[in-house]
């Protein structure tokens, strides 16, 4: 018998895969019009059902750290890379030994472990595999707590320590065969654009040199946003990679399955506080979506508005000890009661990987959706998953 979205029991993840492969295109097709390759940010939607899908438009997979390398390696086809702000010396070889790149925060880290990677790559017969990450200090969001850019950021080597390595250690460029930057969030190619400018200035004369082939503009590309403009993306990384004859990559993370995703839940119970009416859900935005929480983020609501746009208003909120477990106040046309389904939109990206069991709160089961609209269950949790996590 088939099931509907209507029908998976809650708290669920339900993701569309329509909505998935439409991403997928419009990526496949920039990607095919700019001359670049385009990796899926495992950071982001690490859900491996769907690699298989998501392989046959993309080409590989990026990785923050040994296990996402791992699971790149294993269950997506193409190539896998890395980056990580340190790596841990009992881990480096397993990375070097699955990963077509391997891209250092440090000229400290390219120093201690490039060689024992170059040589593990090229045993492999995997021959331009070392990058370094660098930070153009060019700011162009208002996020903070996602600003790699900002005064003090760890992330990425400054023009005035690459220019003190290369008159110190000059030899460590020569190991390099690729530079990597990775400054936007949810942004537009105007920001890219801006980017590109910084990295000109700062280490055009690097990407000139022979050695270095590709050029890695990681990711906060929102491609597939309905306003984003392509053009001007694929005009970007065509003049790239003619003025410093390089390879060009792109590392989206939420383009890839943006609006491709549901959180379904129920109203477990109404409460009052001074005139306003709360809604307690069987999800949480401390458990099932932090970045509510985090950023702040609002998450879109299916079939509601803001406070006070449609007749009726709550604030909506979750069933965890946490006072500030709130999801935010929508507007809905009728009237909402104990038992009702509600279905918070745009979840498949950044949820499912953030996810916790405070409070000892279920973690919500696991759905795809096909084109047709009926849901299969990819993954179940229960107490076990809970209690086995900490003993």
């Amino acid at each position: 018998m088939s099931i509907t979205i209507k029908e998976v029991p809650t708290p669920a993840y339900v993701v569309d895969e329509a909505a998935l492969e439409k991403n997928l295109r419009i990526l496949k097709d920039v990607k095919e019009q700019a001359g670049c390759k385009i990796l899926l940010a495992q950071k982001c939607f690490s859900m491996f059902a769907e690699y298989p899908l998501i392989g046959r438009y993309l080409d590989g997979a990026t990785a923050s750290g040994l296990y996402e390398a791992k699971l790149g390696h294993e269950e997506m086809a193409g190539e896998n890379h890395v980056f990580s702000p340190a790596y841990r010396p009992e881990e480096i070889e397993e990375i070097a030994s699955i990963c077509d790149h391997v891209i250092f925060n440090s000229f400290y880290q390219l120093r201690r472990f490039g060689p024992l990677v170059k040589r593990i790559q090229q045993k492999r017969g995997v021959m331009h595999g070392l990058g370094l990450r660098i930070n153009p200090e060019c700011s162009t969001q208002d996020h903070a707590i996602y600003d790699p850019c900002a005064p003090g950021s760890r992330l990425g080597v400054t023009a005035k320590t690459f220019a003190e390595a290369m008159a110190d250690s000059p030899e460590l460029f020569a190991m390099l065969s690729g530079l990597h930057f990775h400054t936007l969030c949810e942004q537009d190619s105007q920001a890219l654009a801006v980017t590109l400018d910084a990295v000109r200035e700062k280490f055009g004369q690097w990407l000139k040199r022979e050695n270095i082939c590709w050029l890695n503009m990681g990711g906060g590309h929102h491609i597939t946003r309905d306003d984003y403009d392509r053009g001007l993306l694929i005009d970007l990384v065509k003049k790239a990679r003619e003025e410093y004859d390089v390879d060009v990559y792109l590392e989206p993370g939420e383009a890839v399955a943006l609006n491709a995703g549901y959180l379904a839940t129920e109203v477990l119970d109404i409460v009052e506080n001074h005139g306003t009416k709360i809604l307690i859900l069987d999800a949480s935005a401390a458990c099932h979506m932090p970045d509510v929480l985090e950023m702040p983020y609002r998450p879109p609501l299916k079939d509601a508005g803001e406070a006070g746009e449609k007749a009726y208003t709550y604030r909506l909120s979750s069933c965890t000890c946490l006072a500030g477990d709130i999801l935010g106040d929508y507007s809905f046309d009728r009237s909402i009661a104990s038992g009702d389904r509600l279905y918070f939109e745009d979840m498949a990206i950044y949820s499912m990987v953030k996810n916790n069991t405070f409070n000892g709160m279920a973690l919500p089961a696991i759905w795809r959706m096909d084109k047709n609209g009926v849901c299969t269950l990819v993954k179940k949790f229960g107490y076990e998953d809970f209690k086995g996590r900490l003993s």
